[in-house]
Formats: C-alpha cells, sequence, structure tokens
C-alpha cells in the first residue's frame, strides 16, 4: 500500500512540474511581444524563447483560443490580443497611482507639449501603466504594457535610486539591468548617478538609452516615504536642449509631487532610510 501511494505521489509531483513548465513558457511566450516589435511569427518567437516551434505552435494555440493573442490576418504572425485587457483590466482600475496621476498627466502634456506617463517597478523593470501623448506630431510615446530594462532610462535610475547598493550591483552584473561595461569603476560611477537623483528631484537620459531620445523622470511617494511609481516625460532629443532639459525636469519633479500629495505620500526627508 504505501508503495502505491508513493508512486501515486510521484505521478502527481511530476504532473505539477509539467503544468508549471507550460505555464512558464506561456509566460515567456507573451513576453516577447514589445511595443517596438508587437507582430512576430512562430520561428521569431521559438528562436527568443529557446522552444520548439511545434511546441511555441502549441502554446500560441491555446493562447489564441482564449483570446490571449490574435493572428493578423495579412500576415499571419501573431499579436498580443484583446483578452489580455480583461486579464489586467481588474488591476488597472485598482491601481491608486494610475487613477490619481491621470489628471496631473493631462496637465503636464499640455504644459509641456510633449508626451507623460507614470511608471511602476515590477522586480527588475520599469513598467508604463499610464500615458498621456503629446499633440505634436514628431513625439516619444510609451505605450502602456513597455517595459524599460536599461540602466541609462531616467525612470529605471529613479527606482534605483532608492534600492540598496548591492541590490543595483546584483541586477547590473545579472544583466536583469542592461548596462554596457559592468565592472567596479562603472558600477561605482554608477552609484553616485544615482545618488544625484533625489537631491536633484529628478533624473536624466539624456540620449543615453536611446540616441534620438531624452527622458526626464521623477518619483512618486507613499505615505511611508516610498517610491511607488515615477512620472517620466519623453521627448525628441532635437527639440530638447540642455538649458530645455531642466524645464521639463522641473516640470516631471512638480507633476510627481502633485501625484504624491494626492495619493497622501511624503517625500523622504534628508538622511532618512529608504523604505522600499
Amino acid at each position: 500500500m504505501m508503495n502505491i501511494m508513493s508512486e501515486t505521489t510521484e505521478i502527481n509531483r511530476s504532473g505539477d512540474a509539467k503544468g508549471t513548465s507550460v505555464i512558464v513558457n506561456a509566460i515567456a511566450v507573451l513576453r516577447t511581444f514589445t511595443a517596438s516589435e508587437p507582430l512576430l511569427g512562430v520561428t521569431e518567437i521559438a528562436n527568443r524563447v529557446g522552444l520548439h516551434k511545434s511546441t511555441v505552435s502549441r502554446i500560441l494555440a491555446t493562447l489564441e483560443q482564449e483570446r490571449l493573442v490574435e493572428r493578423d490576418a495579412e500576415t499571419r504572425r501573431f499579436r498580443l490580443g484583446l483578452g489580455l485587457i480583461a486579464v489586467a483590466g481588474p488591476l488597472l482600475a485598482e491601481l491608486e497611482e494610475r487613477r490619481v496621476a491621470y489628471p496631473v498627466l493631462q496637465e503636464l502634456t499640455e504644459r509641456t507639449g510633449e508626451t507623460s506617463a507614470l511608471m511602476v517597478w515590477n522586480g527588475a523593470e520599469s513598467m508604463c501603466v499610464e500615458q498621456i501623448p503629446s499633440h505634436q506630431q514628431i513625439k516619444h510615446t510609451t505605450p502602456l504594457g513597455a517595459r524599460y530594462r536599461d540602466a541609462m532610462s531616467a525612470s529605471v535610475q529613479v527606482f534605483l535610486s532608492e534600492a540598496p547598493a548591492e541590490r543595483v550591483r546584483e541586477l547590473l552584473r545579472s544583466g536583469a539591468i542592461t548596462a554596457t561595461g559592468v565592472d567596479d569603476a562603472s558600477l561605482d560611477a554608477y552609484q553616485i548617478r544615482l545618488g544625484d537623483v533625489v537631491p536633484r528631484g529628478w533624473a536624466i537620459n539624456y540620449g543615453e538609452s536611446s540616441l534620438d531620445e531624452v527622458g526626464v523622470s521623477a518619483p512618486v511617494y507613499d505615505h511611508r516615504g516610498a517610491v511607488v511609481a515615477a512620472v517620466l516625460i519623453p521627448a525628441p532629443r532635437f527639440r530638447v536642449s540642455p538649458e530645455h532639459l531642466q524645464v521639463l525636469g522641473e516640470a516631471c519633479a512638480a507633476a510627481a509631487r502633485q501625484v504624491t500629495t494626492r495619493l497622501g505620500g511624503r517625500p523622504p526627508k534628508r538622511g532618512e532610510p529608504s523604505h522600499r
């Protein structure tokens, strides 16, 4: 009797392991789609996630059935489906920072003429949860769900500026946050850069992650003085002189302070430890 029960337990464990593997693979497939590459074929996805094409095809067939992906009628390639909105809708509706920030972002875009966005931290990446696009013909946008992992991205700098130094080094050394030339000297220099964010009030990305784009971002705090979001202004570099960058930074920081106040939050006092 004991042997039969042991074998049954082993089968259940094996089934659980396979189920977990399928879920992880499905999530990996969904994460291959980005704002810059919304349409992907089976071979492209298979190469990126390291799975056989037949496995990817089966995963896509299931996701398509659930409307989590859909097939483009002309190219027969896949894109994310509207079913994902149904999944994410309740979360976005309950995300207080997003609701509170929306009118502030509208005002910020009207005042600066540039796109404004609200970013949240997703463990090892900055993610857009709200955006008000610029009315100008040439503009930079940050679509909902866009994720940033570049160390020089302004919003990434904001979130990392409140993280312990060892955590920052761990993220950069592991490649979870992408950076060029990760050695002790560059890590020290990056830490010094992060140390300037809080006293200045905003982080700067002057064409460092993308030559034609400028970004400024400022922290939003909760009632504990912890960073819970970041306001971001992305703009075409040709339109932003170093002098105008200061103007955008100040406007971004003022908007972030306004969102903080609306949330009932408070910036940490000088010298106060981070609560993140």
